[in-house]
């Protein structure tokens, strides 16, 4: 039964994800402006709501491409025939 214990140990330390510290971070300002955005329609001011919510878009799509390009430069393209 250690075999297979091994085996597996080996495997997850070849699978360990690598991590972009800048992911986080992106993270937590998308969180902080939907945030910022909701406080300011509830208080009534959409026209900053609004803008406040085209950044936040802006922000996600930023940390999303973080993440995908982290993902490639490791080589963790999943269209890449091996």
């Amino acid at each position: 039964m250690g075999s297979a214990e091994d085996d597996l140990e080996e495997f997850l330390q070849q699978k360990q994800r690598v991590r972009n510290p800048l992911v986080p971070v992106g993270a937590l300002m998308t969180a902080g402006v939907l945030t910022a955005g909701l406080i300011s329609f509830r208080r009534g001011n959409s026209q900053l709501g609004q803008m406040l919510m085209r950044a936040r878009v802006v922000v996600q799509g930023a940390t999303v491409a973080l993440m995908v390009g982290t993902a490639y430069y490791y080589g963790g393209n999943p269209w890449k025939s091996h």
